[in-house]
């Protein structure tokens, strides 16, 4: 499991692309998810956050995580 530092930073980081563009992480829809799932998720830090969200999501843990989600 990654670090809580590193979660807690891609449960807030907005998603920079696409229909759901500005969006938290935590926030997308789930068959968004795991659409990337299946299409392979982007290079870089935002595909291995995705890949972090799409474990959350796997395993109901969205609710949990949500005081984790910074209001700005």
């Amino acid at each position: 499991m990654h670090n809580q530092q590193a979660l807690v930073e891609a449960v807030n980081t907005k998603m920079p692309f696409g229909k759901h563009a500005g969006m938290p992480l935590l926030l997308l829809p789930e068959p968004y998810v795991v659409w990337f799932k299946q299409q392979g998720f982007p290079q870089g830090k935002l595909g291995e956050q995705l890949a972090m969200i799409y474990e959350v999501k796997l395993n109901g843990l969205e609710k949990m995580l949500m005081p984790l989600l910074k209001h700005d």
